[in-house]
């Protein structure tokens, strides 16, 4: 009797450590291939935690951590899979998702980075669910590491196992390196092919607005005594009829409720004097080219020299209208363009949405009617040539 007693238990021990296995394994791969799709954009979450950590210094390492700690996420999960190292694993894991539960919480507590960036720009979460989402992993780990004797690799023979590790590696490191140099695989961002960036920044009619509670602090002129009311608490008491009762401040907003929201919210291109121009260059009804640099100091000049000898041949042959879009400052953006005889005419926005348009710098947009007809890193901008006979001998 005790002996099926303790083999049900053994059986039960089994299976919730399996559970744990293929729930962390899977995921920690899903989390890194996810952030790996788009490593630059997982580099500015990073260099955002470095502001607030006062460690800036990092910054100009932010892309090689990048890639790093998603190649290090795919690795540890693929490797819990099949068991291999499974002692140097679980305290890996263990170390890895108290440093995340850590920055998370942070995150939360002060409210310093608003998204984590946990599985990059495909599942936005909050600080809380993110710091939520960590505390269940952390249980599940503590499983993990405390029955870390009990995994055994499924692969018996040595070379075997060393041989798939290795190419768990170099496919770890692979995926983030190729789309740090490619573009992402997969585009999350509002600015992907095919979308029509006007559209997306419009709100359709009828659309929800953000929902808010009003929290008003009031105090009574005669006796001292002092309140505190939402606004449908002050409107249904009618307290606003005694004018005794004075609000004090002003009033606290909380969102209760999220409406709807744009897609894109934060483009404004204007000139050098601060002229808008971003409906003109938007509803071009003709093919046009938007370059993008959002940091003229971190572009590839190589590249620039490259786009500008393909653009002038365009213009002169297509009359194909060429910007660049940069959040430089005119006095430097006039330098650059003045030291790459620069061919387009240069405009300005800020830097968030520039950074989302494309992950190169330079990028390159092709659009017409303010739809994005397709987008290259400058590794992988076409020949004059093949845009030519791709989409101008098209028409």
């Amino acid at each position: 009797m005790s002996s099926t007693i303790t083999n049900n238990t053994h059986t039960r021990n089994s299976w919730a450590l399996w559970f744990c296995r293929i729930f962390v394994g899977v995921l920690f791969i899903f989390s890194g291939l996810i952030k790996a799709n788009d490593p630059l954009g997982f580099s500015y979450k990073l260099e955002e935690y470095f502001e607030v950590f006062h460690t800036t210094f990092l910054n100009g390492l932010a892309v090689e951590l990048a890639i790093f700690l998603c190649a290090l996420e795919m690795f540890f999960g693929f490797a819990l899979l099949i068991g291999a190292y499974s002692k140097k694993i679980a305290w890996g894991l263990l170390l890895l998702i108290v440093f995340f539960s850590f920055l998370t919480f942070y995150s939360a507590a002060f409210k310093v980075v608003q998204t984590c960036g946990c599985f990059g720009d495909a599942i936005v979460l909050t600080p809380w669910q993110s710091f939520s989402k960590d505390l269940v992993l952390f249980v599940l780990i503590i499983v993990i590491f405390i029955n870390r004797d009990k995994i055994h690799p499924l692969f018996k023979n040595e070379s075997a196992e060393k041989g798939i590790i290795i190419v768990a590696t170099i496919l770890s490191f692979g995926v983030g390196i190729y789309t740090y140099n490619f573009l992402p695989v997969i585009d999350f961002l509002p600015y992907k092919i095919g979308a029509n960036i006007p559209d997306e920044m419009k709100t359709p009619p009828g659309a929800k607005a953000d929902e808010y509670e009003l929290t008003y602090h009031l105090k009574n002129k005669k006796t001292g005594e002092t309140k505190v009311m939402t606004n449908a608490e002050y409107l249904k008491t009618a307290i606003w009829k005694d004018s005794n009762w004075q609000i004090m401040g002003e009033p606290e907003s909380r969102l209760l409720k999220k409406g709807f929201s744009p897609k894109i919210v934060d483009l404004a291109i204007s000139d050098a004097q601060g002229n808008d121009y971003t409906k003109e260059l938007l509803s071009n009804p003709f093919y046009n080219v938007i370059i993008v640099a959002y940091n003229l100091d971190k572009t590839n000049a190589e590249a620039i020299n490259k786009l500008n000898a393909i653009t002038l041949d365009l213009a002169k042959n297509y009359n194909i209208r060429t910007v660049l879009l940069t959040s430089n400052s005119a006095q430097d953006a006039d330098a650059f363009s003045k030291a790459h005889h620069l061919f387009s005419e240069v405009f300005y926005a800020d830097a968030v949405p520039l950074k989302s348009m494309v992950r190169a710098s330079p990028g390159v947009l092709l659009l017409k009617n303010g739809t994005i007809i397709n987008k290259w890193h400058y590794h992988s901008v076409p020949t004059y040539d093949n845009i030519v006979k791709q989409y101008l001998n098209q028409e």
